[in-house]
C-alpha cells in the first residue's frame, strides 16, 4: 500500500480578511512532491482557511491513490487536535469543513500529527503564494511557482556570477577552488539556496491534479449605514422617501473604508441606486481610491405602503396582508410591493451579470438588508423563510465567493467587528 504525506496550510490577512490556503502530497518512501494544490478564497478567517488547506491535500492524495495510506502534517493545533477527535468543535463554520475532510478517505487510512511552523515551510509559502495572487486579480497555478523558483536560481547564478574577482577567470583549472565570493553577493547565494531548499516544487502529475477553476468571483456585502430610520427599526425600501445617511452613518462609512484598505483586496465598488447606498460606497470608495459603479438590481425590496411605518404599526393597521407576507415569499406589502420572490429572481439575475463581469475578482457591493440575505440564502440554497432567521446590521460586512462551476461558499456574515473603536 502506497504512503503519502499531506502537508497544508492556510492563512488570512486581517482575521478575518483576505485568505488563502497551500497543500503539498509527498511521496513517503521517495520524498518525492506529487501535488500541489493552493488558492485564494476571498474573505475568511485563518482556521477556515487552514481547514480548506486540509480539505484540498486529501483531495489532491484520493486523487493519486484512493487506497494509500495519508499522514496528515499541519502547524495548526486546533486542526490537528479536532481531527483527531480529541477536541470538540465548537465553532459552526468549523464543523461543515471537519465533517467534509473526515469523509474524503476511510478514517483508517488517514492519521494527523502537530508539527512546528519551520517545519511547514512548503505549504505556507502556497498559501501566501495564492493570496498574493488574488491580491493581484489572478489565480494560483504551479506553473507559475515553478517559474518563481526559476528566477531565484537565476539571481543566484548572476550574484555568483558578480561575485568572482576582477581579472579572475570564472572558469578554473580542475581542482582548483573557485575565489570567494565578497560578503553580499555570498549572502545573496545563500538566501537564493535557502529560498530554492525550502521552495523544492514539482507540477502536479499530469492527470491526477484536483481541477483548477481559478479564482471565484468574491462579492463582499455592505449594507449601507444608518439612516435616521434605522435605529427606529422602520420598513426603508426602494418606493419610501430615499433617506440619506445620517451622522452615525456617515461615520461608519468611514470605519468601513478603513478596514477595507487596511485588507487591499477590493478591485471594484458596485453601489444599488438608492442614496444611503450610494453615499455609503462613495465614502468607502474615496478610501480606496476606487469608482462608484451604480446597479439597479441591487435595489432594496420595495415594501408598498408599508414604508417608513414599524412593524407593529403595520401589523395593526394590515394585519391580514402582514400574515400572508411573512407566511408566503410570494406575497406583496400592501399596496403593490415586490414579493421575496420577486426580489429573489431580480438578485439571481443581478449576481449572475456581475459573476460575469467581475470574474476572478473580489467586489465590494453596497447594498440593502433583502439583497444580502438574499444573495447569502441562495448560495446556501435555503428555503425563502430563512431570510427572517438572519440579522443584519448597518454597515455590517457579509462575503460570497462564487466558483466556475457554479458552486457558491459563504465567507462570511453579518461582521461588524470594524465597526468598534
Amino acid at each position: 500500500m502506497r504512503e503519502f504525506i499531506v502537508e497544508a496550510d492556510g492563512g488570512s490577512r486581517g482575521n478575518p480578511g483576505p485568505a488563502g490556503y497551500g497543500a503539498v502530497v509527498i511521496d513517503a518512501a521517495t520524498g518525492q512532491t506529487l501535488a500541489e494544490v493552493a488558492e485564494y478564497i476571498g474573505v475568511a478567517t485563518n482556521n477556515v482557511a487552514e481547514y480548506r488547506g486540509l480539505l484540498a491535500g486529501l483531495r489532491a492524495a484520493r486523487e493519486l491513490d484512493p487506497t494509500a495510506r495519508v499522514h496528515v502534517r499541519m502547524d495548526s493545533k486546533l486542526v490537528i487536535e479536532q481531527m483527531s477527535g480529541r477536541w470538540k468543535i465548537k465553532h459552526p463554520d468549523m464543523k461543515p469543513l471537519a465533517f467534509e475532510a473526515a469523509a474524503v478517505l476511510p478514517a483508517s487510512q488517514v492519521t494527523y500529527e502537530w508539527i512546528p511552523r519551520e517545519q511547514n515551510k512548503h505549504a505556507d509559502r502556497l498559501a501566501n503564494e495564492a493570496m498574493d495572487a488574488g491580491k493581484r486579480g489572478e489565480q494560483w497555478s504551479a506553473a507559475a511557482s515553478t517559474a518563481e523558483l526559476a528566477a531565484a536560481d537565476a539571481r543566484a547564478a548572476r550574484a555568483a556570477a558578480e561575485a568572482e574577482p576582477s581579472g579572475q577567470p570564472s572558469d578554473q583549472p580542475s581542482g582548483q577552488p573557485s575565489a570567494p565570493p565578497g560578503d553580499a553577493a555570498g549572502a545573496a547565494v545563500k538566501a537564493e539556496a535557502d529560498v530554492r531548499a525550502a521552495r523544492t516544487v514539482a507540477s502536479p502529475s499530469s492527470g491526477w491534479a484536483p481541477a483548477d477553476m481559478g479564482a471565484p468571483a468574491t462579492f463582499v456585502l455592505l449594507r449601507h449605514g444608518e439612516t435616521p430610520l434605522t435605529p427606529q427599526k422602520r420598513f426603508s425600501g426602494s418606493g419610501g422617501t430615499d433617506p440619506s445617511l445620517s451622522d452615525v452613518g456617515r461615520e461608519q462609512a468611514e470605519r468601513v473604508g478603513a478596514a477595507l484598505a487596511r485588507r487591499g483586496t477590493i478591485q471594484a465598488v458596485v453601489a444599488s441606486p438608492l442614496a444611503r447606498t450610494r453615499e455609503t460606497a462613495g465614502i468607502v470608495a474615496a478610501r480606496l481610491g476606487l469608482d462608484v459603479s451604480v446597479d439597479d438590481g441591487l435595489r432594496e425590496t420595495d415594501f408598498g405602503a408599508w414604508e417608513g411605518l414599524t412593524f407593529g404599526e403595520v401589523r395593526e393597521r394590515y394585519p391580514d396582508d402582514l400574515n400572508a407576507w411573512l407566511a408566503d415569499p410570494e406575497a406583496r406589502p400592501t399596496g403593490d410591493g415586490e414579493s421575496f420572490a420577486a426580489t429573489a429572481t431580480r438578485i439571481a439575475a443581478t449576481r449572475d451579470k456581475l459573476i460575469a463581469a467581475y470574474a476572478g475578482r473580489t467586489v465590494l457591493l453596497v447594498t440593502h438588508v433583502t439583497p444580502i440575505k438574499t444573495f447569502v440564502r441562495l448560495a446556501l440554497g435555503a428555503p425563502p423563510e430563512s431570510l427572517f432567521r438572519m440579522e443584519l446590521s448597518a454597515a455590517s460586512l457579509s462575503a460570497v465567493a462564487y466558483y466556475a462551476d457554479g458552486n457558491a461558499s459563504v465567507r462570511l456574515f453579518n461582521d461588524t467587528s470594524h465597526l468598534r473603536a
